[in-house]
């Protein structure tokens, strides 16, 4: 990786996001990585409609970041409180996992966090069977709240229900 730039996505990024975030999450090309759901969720991760509501949605920001012309990862940051934001689809290219780029997005999206909504606190969910994932988010200083949240299918699978992990900024 030469020099990352991070930047907020537009309207404009869609058509690259959506299938780097489906190639981390879903399916055999996710297997080149470690965060992957690819073992436990078969359907798509998210869809181009779903990405534009957030983009334009003023409580919420999706850092992009780029080596060069290539996007090789994002993250989502959410208003969700006065003092507190929700971190989601951490995402980094698969070939590119281990390579710190995921620190560096998270180091981002706290970041931006507190500039941009005032957050003292940033909370996040990982599926409870994702032991390895939680234990690297608890490496940078997220610890369980104790609370957990069903995963949003109908019906519903215990299977996947998240954890509550939160930080103070």
């Amino acid at each position: 990786m030469s020099e990352v730039v991070f930047r907020a996505a537009t309207s404009n990024d869609i058509a690259a996001l959506h299938p780097l975030i489906e190639r981390a999450y879903r399916g055999e090309t996710a297997r080149a990585g470690w965060t992957h759901e690819a073992d436990l969720l078969f359907d798509t991760r998210t869809s181009a409609e779903e990405l534009a509501g957030l983009i334009v949605d003023p409580a919420r920001v999706i850092l992009l970041a780029h080596d060069g012309e290539a996007l090789i990862g994002c993250v989502q940051v959410a208003r969700a409180g006065q003092d507190l934001a929700y971190l989601g689809m951490l995402t980094v290219e698969p070939t590119l996992q281990a390579s710190g780029l995921g620190r560096r997005l998270l180091d981002a999206a706290e970041t931006e966090a507190v500039a941009r909504f005032g957050a003292r606190r940033m909370e996040m969910t990982v599926i409870h069977r994702r032991a390895e994932l939680i234990a690297w988010y608890r490496r940078r200083g997220y610890a369980p709240t104790g609370e957990t949240r069903p995963f949003p299918v109908d019906p519903p699978r215990p299977e996947l229900d998240f954890v509550v992990l939160e930080k103070a900024l």
